[in-house]
């Protein structure tokens, strides 16, 4: 039985309403249409669905049973509906993201903090993960997206896009305050206890390979667990370490540690956004995504 499911939305609110006047009321039509459209259900199904009598119209047994099903079916295509119109105007819905340390502290969050102004009423979950966490994290499904440092290599279904570029500094602690502005190498900064985050990292990678390049081996003495850690280990003068430059600001200004300038320019660092593309954005995903594209307009 192939039964239109506008005949189906006329039998809800003719039953509902226990009339045929007020059913054609509510769905902004005419008792001609609505009489017509339920004579022809009536046909589909082979029974009579509506007593009729001078008082209005009731169901028939076989009306109940069926009435029991659609008001289910109708009732819940009414309740999608709605709830797709309030994801369409921003009135609901959640974001799962899935982000690096860095790129959450230096991208994520200032954008973070103009979208919940924005539209305050749609769910952020995010996952602070390590870069090939995070990317996983998309392409399992658990994240709508990443926002993320340094991408480890990025194959379909994932796409990636570049949000902005960031440089890391060397940074020491008091007993490096005596060099100035004079420039080190790589070579001369051996004798001190070097910090890195864990050889699991994007971050360690990185350093690693800009070690082998200039003919050393990055050997840290310390290990941090975050970025974070970092910066206090250094202000205590138990080592020297890289971070972003951005992160450093404050206590370069405070004084509490110092830049070292290297002779070897560390290379510029980049956060990307990965998406799946078998998963497609919802409509606030795509307008967080389009914030986080605007960062550098927004910084």
């Amino acid at each position: 039985m192939d039964v239109n499911y506008e005949y189906y939305r006329i039998f809800y609110y003719a039953a509902k309403y226990k009339s045929l006047t007020r059913a054609a009321q509510v769905l902004h039509s005419s008792q001609p249409n609505v009489s017509r459209a339920v004579r022809l259900l009536e046909s589909e199904t082979g029974c009579s669905l509506f007593v009729r009598s001078n008082r209005g119209i009731s169901l028939t047994p076989e009306g109940e049973r069926l009435y029991m099903h659609v008001k289910i079916a109708v009732e819940q295509f009414q309740a999608a509906e709605e709830e797709i119109a309030e994801a369409v105007n921003m009135q609901n819905g959640r974001v799962t993201i899935g982000a690096s340390e860095t790129a959450l502290r230096m991208v994520l969050l200032p954008a973070l903090r103009i979208f919940k102004k924005r539209y305050p009423e749609v769910r952020i979950r995010i996952l602070n993960h390590l870069t090939l966490q995070a990317v996983e994290s998309v392409r399992d499904g658990r994240a709508d997206f990443a926002v993320v440092a340094i991408p480890p290599k990025i194959e379909r279904p994932l796409t990636s896009y570049p949000i902005t570029w960031f440089k890391d500094i060397l940074a020491g602690g008091p007993s490096c305050f005596g060099f100035g502005e004079r420039m080190q190498s790589l070579k001369e900064m051996e004798p001190y206890p070097l910090i890195s985050l864990g050889e699991n990292t994007m971050t360690y990678k990185f350093y690693e390979k800009f070690y082998q390049e200039h003919g050393f081996k990055l050997k840290p003495e310390l290990q941090a667990a975050t970025t974070d850690q970092i910066l206090p280990m250094i202000k205590n003068d138990l080592g020297i370490g890289f971070l972003p430059e951005i992160f450093a600001d404050e206590a370069l200004n405070k004084r509490e540690i110092c830049k070292i300038s290297l002779d070897e320019e560390i290379p510029s660092r980049q956060i990307c956004f990965v998406e799946n593309e078998d998963h497609p954005l919802s409509i606030a995903a795509k307008e967080l995504k389009a914030l986080l594209m605007q960062y550098n307009d927004i910084r």
